[in-house]
């Protein structure tokens, strides 16, 4: 006989369609995951619906209650609408959350990522106990996310956390519309431009790991900027926690040491004096366990 547990379907969508069936407590009973359709939005929705009723109900524990998506791109909270999708398939012809809903027969919740990543490590990560948390996923893009006396900051229609799109001035080089953090790390892609290369960040992270030296003092040129816009964050709100995420943080102390040291040389005394600047813990799950 299936239990009377609340479970609840956690799905994080990119380039890869993750999902899974997540108890109350956020421990993942079970995982399912699709690559994306990337040219056919028909065929794109048809996988989300899939992935939905795949993991609807358990023999043991039950059924689900509820779906949570995190979705990369602008999501009008209000409305429930994607209204920005760069790195997916368009849809924005669809009334997805409505389709969703007769589809699966499941109440339907849509979120920025980001801001699903950042409730899950509120939830069950790095930041658990703390009522003002600012979130920095680094890796495809940079993404972010704000949590303020205990409740997710979205702005207006929901699409506050672009720390992306912060404008950061460094010896004359501005980060701003045209060079974007998102792109995905200005130092990064800079480097892979002057040097006519065909770098990654991925690619920089793995040599760094790897004792390259280049590759190395990237990863902490990349972390002394984010640091410093992390700073303004601080000064401003004055968080408890910073919890960083995502590919880049794969690096570890190489990134971390730097964003530290150029927040605190940043950042007002008193502020730095009481925020914890930390990597997160939940990985690629704090998506789907903040969704559900």
């Amino acid at each position: 006989m299936a239990s009377s547990e609340q479970l609840y379907i956690g799905l994080d969508v990119g380039r890869t369609i993750r999902g899974a069936l997540v108890r109350l407590d956020g421990s993942i009973l079970r995982q399912h995951r699709v690559v994306s359709e990337v040219s056919d939005a028909r065929i794109f929705v048809s996988q989300l619906i899939d992935v939905i009723k795949a993991l609807h109900s358990d023999e043991q524990a039950g059924d689900a209650a509820a779906v949570g998506i995190g979705w990369a791109g602008m999501v009008n909270h209000r409305a429930q609408r994607i209204e920005a999708n760069p790195n997916l398939v368009d849809v924005s012809s669809y009334d997805l959350h409505s389709e969703l809903e007769r589809a699966t027969g499941l109440p339907v919740v849509i979120d920025n990522d980001a801001n699903v990543a950042a409730y899950g490590e509120w939830r069950s990560g790095a930041a658990r106990g703390s009522n003002d948390v600012f979130y920095v996923t680094m890796g495809t893009g940079i993404g972010a996310a704000l949590i303020l006396g205990g409740q997710l900051q979205r702005g207006s229609r929901g699409f506050a956390g672009e720390f992306g799109h912060f404008k950061v001035d460094r010896d004359g080089l501005e980060c701003g519309r045209e060079q974007l953090f998102s792109d995905p790390s200005f130092s990064v892609s800079q480097l892979a431009r002057d040097m006519e290369s065909t770098l990654t960040a991925e690619r920089v992270v793995r040599a760094a790991t790897e004792n390259d030296d280049l590759a190395a003092s990237v990863l902490k040129e990349t972390g002394r900027m984010l640091g410093t816009a992390i700073a303004s964050i601080i000064n401003l709100l004055n968080v408890e926690v910073v919890v960083l995420g995502g590919g880049l943080m794969a690096s570890g102390d190489l990134i971390l040491e730097s964003i530290r040291e150029a927040a605190q040389q940043a950042t007002v005394l008193q502020a730095f004096q009481c925020v914890r600047i930390v990597p997160a813990e939940l990985g690629q799950d704090a998506g789907i366990i903040g969704a559900a």
